[in-house]
This record gives C-alpha cells, sequence and structure tokens, in this order.
C-alpha cells in the first residue's frame, strides 16, 4: 500500500521555514522536516517531525524521501547573513550552493514532483530605480545573492531536464512573527531591522545604528518592502497548490510594492513599545542600495496570493511582542534514539512539539 505522501521542508527549524510548516500543520498535511539545527531551533517546529542532520547529506535526504513517500520539497536551509558571506563567501557556496546541488540529485533519483525554492531579493543587486521585477537585470553583488542565484540556476536547468516542477519565490525584507504568539524569530545576533530594533527597544542591546541618512528618499534613510512573516508563508502554501493543480515552473517576487524607511521602522517599533526607539547615526554600508521594493503583481496574478497582514504597525507588534516572549523558556524537545512504536514513525504517546529524530536514529 502506497504511503501517505510527505512534504519534505528542509530548514524548518528557523525563522520563515517555521512558520511555513506552521502553516501546512495547520492546513492538515504531513510535514517532516530536515535542519541541522545550527541557526534553528527544535521548539520552533510544532506538530511535524524533525530529523536532525544536513541537507546536503545526499544518502539521508534520499532516505527520507523514499521512506516517507515525499513527493513535495520546500528549501529553506541556507546561510542568509550578507557581511558573512563576504568575509567568508567558500561557507556559503558549500552550504547554500553545493548542498541545494546534493538536494537536488536526491530529488531527480527520487522523482519528486514539486519543489518550493527559498530565494531572495539579493538576485537583483542595486536595481538602478530601486524597484525590481521577475524580469529586472540579475546583478548581485555579494556572496549570498550569488549562491542563491546559482541555486535558482541549478533548479531552472534540473526541470528543463525533467526534473521537478518548480516556484522560486524571491523574498524581500522578511519580518515579524507568528500572530498568535507560539513561534518568531529567535536568531541570535540577528541583523534584520526589525528584529534588531526590538531587541534596542527592549534594552537587549544599548542601540540601533542607521547606516545613511543622506540617501535620495523622503526622510533620508534606507527604503525597503517589508513582508510579514504568516503572509510570506501563506506564498508557500499558494505555490504549493499553484503546482499541485499542475502550474508551470516559475519565480516570483514575495513582497507588498511599496516600502517604509528605516525612521518609518523605528517610529512602528518606537510606538508598539511606548517610549522611541534607541539609535545612533552612523555613516553608509558599501553595497546599500537606497531603495529596494518589490514589483509584486505577478505573484498575485499567478498564485492568487492575497496580504492579510500589510500594516507596518502589525509588524512591529507581532514583533515586539515575540522579543518580549524569547525571555520565557522553551519546553525541551526529547531526541528519540530508539525504533518509534508505528511503523509510520509515529509515537502516540509522545507531543508532536517534542518529536526529535537524532542523526543516528532509525525512522522505522
Amino acid at each position: 500500500m502506497r504511503k501517505q505522501s510527505t512534504i519534505l521542508v528542509t530548514g524548518g527549524a528557523g525563522y520563515i521555514g517555521s512558520h511555513v510548516v506552521l502553516q501546512l500543520v495547520e492546513a492538515g498535511e504531513r510535514v517532516i522536516v530536515l535542519d541541522d539545527l545550527s541557526t534553528g531551533f527544535r521548539d520552533a517546529v510544532i506538530g511535524a517531525d524533525l530529523v536532525v542532520g544536513d541537507v546536503g547529506d545526499i544518502a539521508l535526504v534520499s532516505r527520507l524521501l523514499r521512506e516517507h513517500a515525499c513527493d513535495t520539497v520546500m528549501h529553506f536551509a541556507a546561510r542568509t547573513i550578507v557581511p558573512e558571506s563576504v568575509a567568508d563567501p567558500l561557507r556559503y557556496y558549500g552550504n547554500n550552493t553545493c548542498a541545494t546541488r546534493n538536494l537536488l540529485a536526491a530529488c531527480a533519483q527520487a522523482r519528486v514532483q514539486s519543489f518550493v525554492f527559498s530565494s531572495t531579493a539579493a538576485v537583483y543587486g542595486t536595481p538602478p530605480d530601486g524597484k525590481a521585477s521577475e524580469d529586472s537585470p540579475l546583478a548581485p553583488i555579494n556572496p549570498y545573492g550569488r549562491s542563491k542565484l546559482m541555486s535558482e540556476w541549478m533548479l531552472r536547468d534540473l526541470g528543463q531536464a525533467g526534473g521537478p516542477r518548480y516556484v522560486a519565490l524571491r523574498y524581500f525584507n522578511v519580518a515579524g512573527c507568528d500572530p498568535a504568539g507560539r513561534i518568531g524569530q529567535s536568531t541570535k545576533n540577528a541583523t534584520l531591522l526589525v528584529k534588531v530594533a526590538c531587541e534596542a527597544a527592549l534594552g537587549k542591546r544599548p542601540q540601533l545604528s542607521i547606516f545613511g541618512t543622506d540617501y535620495d528618499t523622503p526622510d533620508g534613510t534606507g527604503v525597503r518592502d517589508y513582508i510579514h512573516v504568516a503572509d510570506l508563508a501563506r506564498a508557500h502554501l499558494d505555490a504549493l497548490a499553484y503546482l499541485r493543480d499542475g502550474g508551470d515552473s516559475t519565480t516570483l517576487n514575495c513582497g507588498y510594492g511599496h516600502g517604509y524607511s528605516v525612521r518609518e521602522v523605528l517610529d512602528a517599533v518606537g510606538r508598539a513599545n511606548g517610549e522611541p526607539v534607541p539609535c545612533v547615526e552612523r555613516a553608509r554600508r558599501p553595497g546599500d542600495p537606497s531603495t529596494l521594493i518589490a514589483e509584486a503583481r505577478r505573484i498575485r496574478r499567478t498564485l492568487g496570493w492575497q496580504p492579510r497582514h500589510d500594516d507596518l504597525a502589525f509588524i512591529a507588534r507581532t514583533a515586539l511582542a515575540w522579543e518580549r516572549k524569547l525571555g520565557q523558556p522553551f519546553e525541551s524537545a526529547e531526541v528519540i534514539r530508539s525504533v518509534p512504536t508505528r511503523r509510520d514513525g509515529f509515537d502516540p504517546a509522545m507531543p508532536p512539539r517534542n518529536r526529535v529524530y537524532a542523526p543516528g536514529a532509525s525512522l522505522r
């Protein structure tokens, strides 16, 4: 008897991946997460099994795809810090590009049907007019963007050679946290503006630095397209539905199509917290565009995606609420080191949130 199909989510214990996993589980999908926990958190995986391992491990990925009859892969696992990519480019090409190559090889062998890829607006570099459409020139200016673009190329070429149909989603600036407060961004040494602003607002860091106050923007600070993580997660479910309906492979921007300046973001976080965010003004950073906004009509037209949280105040409130909650300890996840009691890998006596497989554990 054919097993129920499963979605493999790589990097599903991370910030964005965990929000997608949560929505998939709520939609009734069966999900298994593969994450090495280098930047993810086992407690962020709710309602899905977690396998602790490397996405570049072809043998492990192949076993998961086979044993769980995975027909879909959602790939989030990656390093994402731009300055780190400049300082250590080989780590990014190895972790992002080479590991993705191995993942795709396993998917091709297992005849995976659908693939949803977490890409980035960094593939555009610095568009001259500050707005990027899917047809804009691809000119990444750092190893992070180039590592993601290479992965897009591999995915496209494999698809044309008979591999899985795919949707590649190019994210703009992701922000906010689960509206119900169950999960959020817990990354240490975070670099995303809203997260850093919330840390500064709550005294977890002394201040926030504004890099550049003389840009050609209304208030002199950089303007970006900020998208709430719950809306971004919903785009992945819409991409899944699109592929299941027989949609062709495509690449789509994920943004709201308008932007906010650094000062506007700080004002929103300050209002949510009841006092201004401490900040200091500094010189521009090399390579930062004054404006980067998504041309986002295609994703609405192709997937029928409709954002629900296009509201900077809401983004700030959810991010701040989660930052306050981070002081509260998570429950610890138990690592399974023995064979689960049921053939399908589920132990009914163990709460879904705490089911975690160690690298050497048997899944049967």
